[in-house]
């Protein structure tokens, strides 16, 4: 064990349970270790890494505004944060933005909006605003957003939580309809849950949702933290079904994998429910962010990556469904965002996972058992080809050696 492993361990809170191996240098699609072994990143720190590692344009936004102008709170105007909430309202279709730092702010700026839209613009009565989601959800990680996970463990010794929620199943659309009260003010949702295992819903779900929403003035609200800015093959995961929604949430990706930036987006009668002091963050849209936040928009655009997700993402599918194992339960996904699903009685995904990291191939395994895949957007075919050559030959020394959870 190396001396920095032994300093994170001992001075670092114990939420979390690192793989076997400590990553010192990227570049591209590839992370190297701090022996100089290198790692296709499969994973893409949860769609963060969307650009993949350091890359050149963005890095160059980062230093060149980190050397003009760094934070000086929103108590100003700075000359960067305009441009960038422009482009993104141009394209995502909304009216207004408001910057926030990591996607759990953002959604939560996202249930502050549902709620006070509710009773400003919707005329609930106060205090009795709900807001629906959907079982295996996630989020986040703030105490109002675990209190309406399903995952035990997210919830337990954390209590207690807000009121004000109800989870409804995940791709149904007639228990959305069931659900919704003339107090309802906001239906959560992600178009593709992706730590809930990949779960992508039944084909004209989002567009039966967004109808029954609209028929009942119920906010439609997409969190495309995960699966947006082009790791479905679409700008929004939701466009797959022809939907604008009501409000978008987005982070991850947005900050070029350098440094956390997050949006609130939404149509402007949503977003002018805050008034100056109702909201804010100390680093939400500071000049270093906006300037990031504007050339990683711009880079998922102009180098096409969106297309490059769409095509590429149809051949990781193809490939991964190609795979004859009796280990693979279901494959899911769409785009550069996929899941294995293992039969949990002949092995487990945790385990694929790291034997995967020896094989030289970075994933994780996430919830049903799955090993999830998200690599950045500048992946080649060829190297899917590669790391899916090596997901196989993995998947057949476990069937081989019939090795159990």
């Amino acid at each position: 064990m190396d001396g920095s492993v032994q300093l994170e361990m001992r001075f670092g809170a114990a939420n979390y349970a690192p793989m076997p191996v400590t990553l010192a240098r990227g570049k591209g699609i590839y992370l190297w270790d701090e022996n100089g072994r290198r790692y296709i990143d499969m994973m893409g720190a949860y769609s963060a890494a969307s650009f993949g590692h350091c890359h050149p344009r963005l890095v160059q936004a980062l230093t060149d505004q980190a050397r003009q102008l760094d934070t000086v709170s929103r108590a100003y105007f700075s000359d960067r944060l305009g441009a960038f909430l422009g482009r993104a309202c141009a394209l995502t279709g909304m009216d207004q933005a408001l910057p926030m730092n990591s996607g759990a702010e953002a959604v939560e700026t996202a249930l502050k909006a549902a709620r006070k839209w509710a009773y400003k613009v919707k005329e609930v009565p106060a205090d009795r605003a709900e807001i629906i989601v959907c079982d295996g959800n996630f989020h986040g990680r703030t105490i109002a957003i675990v209190g309406f996970s399903s995952v035990p463990q997210y919830r337990d010794g954390f209590g207690p939580f807000p009121a004000g929620f109800r989870s409804v199943p995940f791709g149904d659309a007639a228990a959305l309809r069931a659900a919704i009260t003339p107090n309802t003010a906001a239906f959560l949702v992600e178009p593709i849950q992706g730590e809930g295992g990949i779960n992508v819903p039944p084909p004209g779900y989002l567009a039966e949702v967004a109808r029954i929403c609209r028929e009942q003035n119920v906010l439609l609200i997409c969190d495309e933290i995960q699966s947006g800015l082009g790791r479905t093959g679409k700008l929004l995961a939701c466009q797959h079904d022809g939907v604008k929604p009501d409000a978008v949430t987005l982070g991850k990706a947005l900050g070029g994998g350098l440094l956390p930036v997050s949006l609130f987006l939404a149509r402007r009668d949503v977003m002018q429910v805050f008034k100056p002091g109702d909201h804010g963050s100390t680093f939400g849209g500071n000049p270093i962010a906006a300037a990031v936040g504007l050339a990683a928009l711009n880079t998922l655009i102009e180098e096409n990556l969106i297309e490059r997700s769409a095509r590429l993402g149809a051949h990781l599918l193809a490939r991964l469904r190609a795979i004859r194992n009796p280990i693979i339960r279901e494959v899911r996904g769409r785009g550069l965002f996929a899941g294995v699903e293992l039969e949990r009685d002949l092995a487990s995904a945790a385990t694929v996972a790291r034997r995967l990291l020896q094989a030289g191939v970075l994933t994780k395994d996430t919830h049903r058992n799955t090993v999830r895949f998200a690599p950045p957007l500048v992946i080649e075919e060829s190297e899917i080809d590669w790391a899916v050559d090596r997901v196989a030959e993995v998947l057949d020394e476990f069937a081989r050696a019939d090795v159990h959870p």
